[in-house]
C-alpha cells in the first residue's frame, strides 16, 4: 500500500497549518485572498470518489472548519469575507485537495474564479503571521471540539 505524502507543489505554495482528522490543512501563500487548501492524507486518491464515505462526511466537516477559518483571516487582516468559494479541480496538481477561498467584491478577480488569474501575491511577515493565527484559532477549536 502506497503512504501518503504531500504534493511537492503544495510545499512551495502554501504554508501548514494542522493536520486535521483526514486532511492537511495549509494556508495558500497568496495575499491576495485568505485561503485555505485541504488535502485529504489518503494515497493515491485523485478524486471525491476515491476516498469512502466517512471520509467525504469528514471531509465536509472539515470544509467547513476552513471556511469559518477562512472568514477570520480576513476579519483579522481587515478584509472580511464576503463570500466563500470551495473547489476541488486538480488539473495541475492531481492529488485530491480542497480550495476554500474568501471573496470580496474589491478583490482583484471579482467576480471570476481566482484559479490562474494574476501573480500571487506574498505576505508580509506580520501579516502572515496574524493570518496563521487566526485561522489556528477556528481549526484547534475544531479539533478539540471533535
Amino acid at each position: 500500500m502506497d503512504k501518503f505524502a504531500l504534493a511537492p507543489a503544495f510545499l512551495s505554495t502554501s504554508e501548514p497549518l494542522v493536520s486535521l482528522k483526514l486532511c492537511e490543512a495549509r494556508l495558500q501563500a497568496d495575499a491576495r485572498f485568505p485561503w485555505i487548501v485541504l488535502v485529504p492524507r489518503r494515497a493515491g486518491a485523485r478524486e471525491m470518489e476515491h476516498i469512502s464515505n466517512g471520509d467525504r462526511a469528514q471531509l465536509m466537516d472539515e470544509i467547513i472548519a476552513a471556511s469559518a477559518a477562512v472568514r477570520a483571516i480576513g476579519a483579522a487582516i481587515g478584509r472580511p469575507v464576503e463570500r466563500v468559494n470551495v473547489g476541488q479541480i486538480g488539473l495541475k496538481t492531481p492529488q485530491l485537495h480542497i480550495h476554500v477561498v474568501g471573496r470580496r467584491a474589491d478583490d482583484p478577480c471579482w467576480p471570476e474564479p481566482v484559479w490562474g488569474r494574476g501573480e500571487a501575491v506574498d505576505y508580509d511577515p506580520r501579516t502572515l503571521e496574524v493570518a496563521i493565527a487566526a485561522a489556528l484559532g477556528v481549526l484547534k477549536a475544531m479539533q478539540a471540539a471533535a
